[in-house]
């Protein structure tokens, strides 16, 4: 009995020491992960661990995501705020990243149309010489194409018998006038209206005045008559030739006045609403890279062209100097003001576009970007209009954007990011927190005055012929200047003597703020001739 006694408290000693070695272990093995988020490093303390890829999951202790990557440790103080959903990165990666952003202000939406083009004859000043009667030519005085003429140059000499008859018509009837000097004066006036019904019929055969004169004053028939030019201009078609024999209605010569031509252009039908009568145009020809042409429009045609959905706008252009040659290929630029008031704007850069939503990334400061859903109106020439989630004022990313999407897992932030937008700024507001945002830092102007050369109102730009700026210790010089306000230049023209301030907006850039008439009575005579 006693060995069977200490048998069983043997094995009962056995199994207790195992069931305490037992539990003692299972506390060994979860204190370590109790104690896992307490870990301090040199870097700091370490809360978290966050995945490699970007997903919202953490976790507590060291682990590996299913490909096999390490989650990346979360120190003390690069956690985001509770507060506001957004993203932070380093000054260094910054940097590294080129990041560079822009405020979100107000400015005038300047859409520009641009349309290729060609040089043409303005075809009320296009003018024909053909004839009502049959002859020969006798002699040429024009015998080129492209030759200048003015109105009343003699253009040829030609043969015809009903010339010679008429100018026998009225020789006879001039010769009657003496015969009956002392006849009655019923007789007088009979023969008075022979003679000028004989002048008449030369001139209903386009003979030119000075003709009509000399044979009014030599009374002598002449075999040959000089046909005369009608219009000032250059000959584009001469089929005349000397020896030629013509027949009535035979074009000979097809003459162009061309001091003004006509710019048509080829304007696509999504652009036509944008352009109006009265407008102004930005010409450039190739031929003459380094001039700017400004015209208005004139007159849109009615027809658009199947094959290429384009319209034909008519733009009409002073050539004084002669510049402007017919056919001359051309490119125009349509520059149009959406509104007089101006909006809330930022660069088409800085918009993020999602398929369903468009973003912008707000800079914080301190590194730190929000992104923000935001509802955009039109685009023009790089800009987007802010319809709301964004106030005047406010620094957007412009560049690097997309860089910092990949590299701070800007996507996991976006998809913790409700979809509503920021409540939008009223007009008020924007303009207030606009203009108190120039005037805290506003830069040295400089004055000057000049001379406009040409406008460009597509790129808000003007070429000036200035005077010595005492203040920079620029010398007199021509230079094209940026506006800060495509406005100002709607009452401009060029030749206008001006006024003008200009600011540096980069490192050498400077921009016009500041632009006016040094002779308003001549600017306001000028204006009421028109």
């Amino acid at each position: 009995m006693r060995v069977l006694a200490k048998v069983i408290l043997i094995v009962v000693l056995a199994i207790l020491s195992l069931v305490v070695g037992y539990w003692w272990g299972s506390t060994q093995s979860v204190k370590p992960v109790v104690e896992s988020t307490e870990v301090t490093t040199p870097k700091g303390k370490i809360l978290y661990y966050r995945n490699p890829m970007g997903l919202s999951d953490t976790s507590p202790v060291p682990k590996k995501d299913p490909m096999g990557m390490d989650y990346i440790p979360v120190y003390e103080g690069e956690e985001p705020p509770a507060d506001r959903t957004g993203v932070k990165i380093t000054t260094e990666k910054i940097q590294k990243l080129g990041v560079r952003t822009e405020t979100a202000m107000l400015r005038e939406m300047i859409h520009t149309a641009r349309a290729v083009a060609t040089i043409q004859p303005d075809e009320r000043k296009l003018y024909t010489l053909v004839t009502k009667f049959e002859g020969w030519i006798q002699r040429l005085y024009v015998n080129t194409t492209g030759q200048a003429v003015k109105k009343g140059d003699a253009l040829m000499d030609v043969y015809s018998p009903v010339l010679i008859t008429a100018q026998h018509e009225y020789l006879i009837a001039r010769r009657g006038m003496h015969l009956v000097a002392e006849g009655s004066p019923h007789a007088r006036a009979d023969m008075q209206n022979l003679i000028e019904s004989a002048l008449q019929r030369l001139r209903n055969l386009d003979i030119s005045e000075i003709e009509l004169q000399r044979l009014q004053q030599e009374g002598e028939i002449r075999q040959y008559l000089t046909l005369r030019s009608k219009a000032n201009g250059v000959v584009l078609e001469k089929p005349s030739i000397e020896g030629k024999r013509f027949e009535p209605g035979e074009v000979l010569y097809q003459i162009a006045d061309l001091s003004s031509v006509w710019v048509l252009a080829d304007v696509f039908e999504q652009d036509l609403r944008m352009i109006r009568p009265g407008q102004m145009a930005t010409i450039r020809v190739d031929a003459y890279p380094d001039k700017l042409f400004n015209g208005k429009v004139a007159f849109i045609y009615p027809e658009v062209t199947p094959e290429t959905r384009t319209a034909i706008v008519r733009i009409e252009l002073p050539n004084a100097d002669g510049l402007l040659k017919p056919d001359m290929y051309a490119r125009v630029e349509f520059a149009t003001f959406h509104s007089k008031d101006k909006v809330l704007t930022v660069p088409d850069s800085a918009v993020l576009d999602t398929g369903t939503r468009q973003l912008v990334l707000v800079e914080l400061g301190e590194g730190r970007f929000e992104p923000r859903t935001v509802k955009l109106g039109m685009h023009a020439d790089g800009y987007a209009e802010v319809l709301g989630g964004l106030e005047a004022g406010e620094a957007v990313v412009v560049k690097a954007n997309f860089l910092i999407d990949a590299e701070s897992n800007l996507k996991a932030a976006i998809s913790g990011f409700g979809h509503g937008s920021h409540p939008s700024v009223s007009n008020e507001e924007s303009r207030t927190q606009s203009s108190t945002l120039i005037e805290r830092a506003r830069p040295a102007t400089h004055r000057g005055e000049g001379t406009i050369e040409a406008i460009d109102f597509a790129h808000a730009t003007v070429a000036l012929s200035h005077g010595p700026i005492a203040s920079l210790n620029w010398p007199s010089m021509m230079m094209d200047f940026q506006v800060a306000d495509p406005a100002i230049l709607r009452t401009l023209k060029p030749g206008q003597k001006v006024a003008f301030e200009i600011t540096e907006k980069s490192a050498g850039e400077y921009i016009i703020v500041h632009i006016h008439l040094l002779d308003t009575s001549a600017a306001v005579r000028e204006h009421g001739e028109h």
